[in-house]
Order: C-alpha cells, then structure tokens, then sequence
C-alpha cells in the first residue's frame, strides 16, 4: 500500500519566554485566517489532529497547534528539575502571547479546550483587542477539586496510568474506540507531574467568576462549544458564563465529552464549522455578535 502523508507539517521553535530560553513543538496545516489551538491539561497539540486534517477548516483556516512547555514534544526549560511545575495564569497568557508574536500571528482566532477553555475567558476580559474571536471548548469560570490531585504525582502511583484513568470517564460514551484510546495515551504518555501541575491553574489559580461577566464581546466575539457529557466542566458551567456575558453564543454538543476534537473529531468539526464559517465572514474587525444562549 503506498503511504499516505497528512497535510500536518511540524518544526521546533526556540525562543526566550517567561524569562527563559524554551524550544517548543509547533504544528500546522492549510491557510488562510490563523486558528491558534490550545491543548487540553496534560495532553499536548495532538488532540487536533482531526482539525488539522479536514479540508473544511483549511480551506481557509491556517490551523496551528503547539505543546506547551512540558508537554508533547516541547521540553521543560533547562533546570526543570530543581523546581515543581505549576501553571499560573500570569504565565499561561504571557506565553500565548509569545507563541503569537513568534510566529507574527495578526488578530488569530483561538481556539482552547478545558485549561485552554479557560485561559481564552482570560485573553477574552485582558487582550480582547489581539484575537479576531476566542472560541471556547469546555469553558467554565471555575471548577471545583473533586479529587485528591497528590494521587497524580506520588512514586507508588504509576503516573501516565493514573493520569489516563482518571480522565477515562469525562470521554464521551460514544466515541470511536480508537480516537477514544488515543486521547487516553496522550495522556498516558505525559511527564511526571505535568497534569498536576496543570490544574494548579485550572482548580486554584485561574478562577474568574468575579471577573467574567466584563468580557465584551463588541471588542471580541466568544463563541462556546461544550459537550454534554463533562463532570470536570459541565454544560451548566458554560451556560452560566454565556449567560452573564452579553453577546456570548454557546451550544451544547450531544453526546461529546471534555475532549471533543480529539474524542470523536468527525462529530465535532460539525459543531464547529458553522462557527469558523460566522467568524470567516464577519471579517476583520468583527462585528458586533448576537446574543444566542442555549
């Protein structure tokens, strides 16, 4: 059988970031209108394989993926090993930032899931003037522990298992077995202590009930895509954030869990083409978006 190549080309990037020199994992595919993506907690670029690879979206979407410091095939910055990681806020914006002015990205469209889903709630209230629109996936102001995450990171716990068990029931119970599997390996395949260190900024540190509701979608458009079954964050979770954001649209995807693009991407990509086709033809700058709340 001849093989058959993706249209996903990646490269590694060096660059000074956080104060530190970081040599990062970028992919991308197609052209056109850049779709900055942002990886899920404890997973890496990976979870859009399916987006990079429908000739839908790179019609006219430039798609891009990279692993965050950490995670994937980007390294941990020299010294790694003296120190815990722990994901901030501060941190988590300034290297999104970085990524963007590394690679000239003017106005992208960004797209994140979970933590991802989270941190585009936070570029949304504090940088809105730097993104054509923000989608979020599994976007929820806050979410409460619901266990013990030293069991993540402890040395009579094998981490990738533990990691890769513990996310096994937020997948949807419909998903393709294979893309299911897979989006459990990547987490498997995580470094020690990298998921833990993850949800420092999405149980503790990134919180912004208190803020959200100031998003100003004339500045921005927020548009989110949740799936139904999610007990890290629920649809109630999304709904509550469309609700206190005027202008903010969401929908709520049946039968998709907390890791849509990577769990079942076929059905996703119908959840959200008609979005990338709204921001497409709103042009830039974009114009103000109508208020729909599921």
């Amino acid at each position: 059988m001849a093989p058959r190549f993706e249209p996903i080309v990646g490269r590694y990037m060096h660059l000074d970031m956080l104060g530190r020199p970081h040599r990062l994992y970028v992919e991308e595919a197609g052209h056109g209108i850049p779709l900055l993506c942002l990886h899920t907690a404890g997973s890496d670029g990976r979870q859009y394989r399916g987006v990079m690879n429908d000739p839908r979206v790179l019609e006219h979407f430039r798609v891009i993926a990279f692993d965050m410091p950490w995670h994937g095939k980007s390294s941990p910055p020299a010294g790694w090993h003296d120190e815990e990681y722990r994901l901030t806020s501060r941190d988590y914006v300034a290297m999104i930032l970085d990524v963007m002015q590394a690679l000239e990205l003017e106005r992208p469209v960004v797209m994140g899931c979970s933590i991802g889903g989270r941190i585009v709630l936070h570029l949304a209230l504090d940088h809105p003037e730097r993104f054509r629109a923000i989608i979020g996936l599994q976007s929820g102001a806050h979410s409460e522990p619901y266990y013990d995450l030293d069991y993540l990171h402890r040395p009579d716990v094998h981490g990738g298992e533990i990691c890769g068990a513990i996310v096994s029931g937020l997948v949807g119970p419909n998903a393709p077995e294979a893309d299911r599997w897979e989006t459990l390996w990547h987490y498997m395949q995580g470094g020690p202590g990298v998921f833990k260190g993850d949800l420092h900024f999405y149980q503790r540190d990134g919180d912004v009930r208190d803020r959200v509701a100031h998003i100003d979608t004339e500045r921005c458009p927020l548009y989110l895509l949740t799936g139904e079954y999610d007990y890290s964050c629920m649809p109630k979770d999304t709904l509550e954030i469309a609700n206190s954001v005027k202008g903010a649209e969401a929908t709520i995807m049946d039968g998709l869990g907390h890791f849509p693009m990577s769990e079942d991407p076929t059905k996703f990509i119908d959840y959200l083409l008609p979005v990338l086709t709204r921001i497409r033809k709103a042009g830039a700058p974009v114009t103000v978006a109508k208020r729909s709340v599921v």
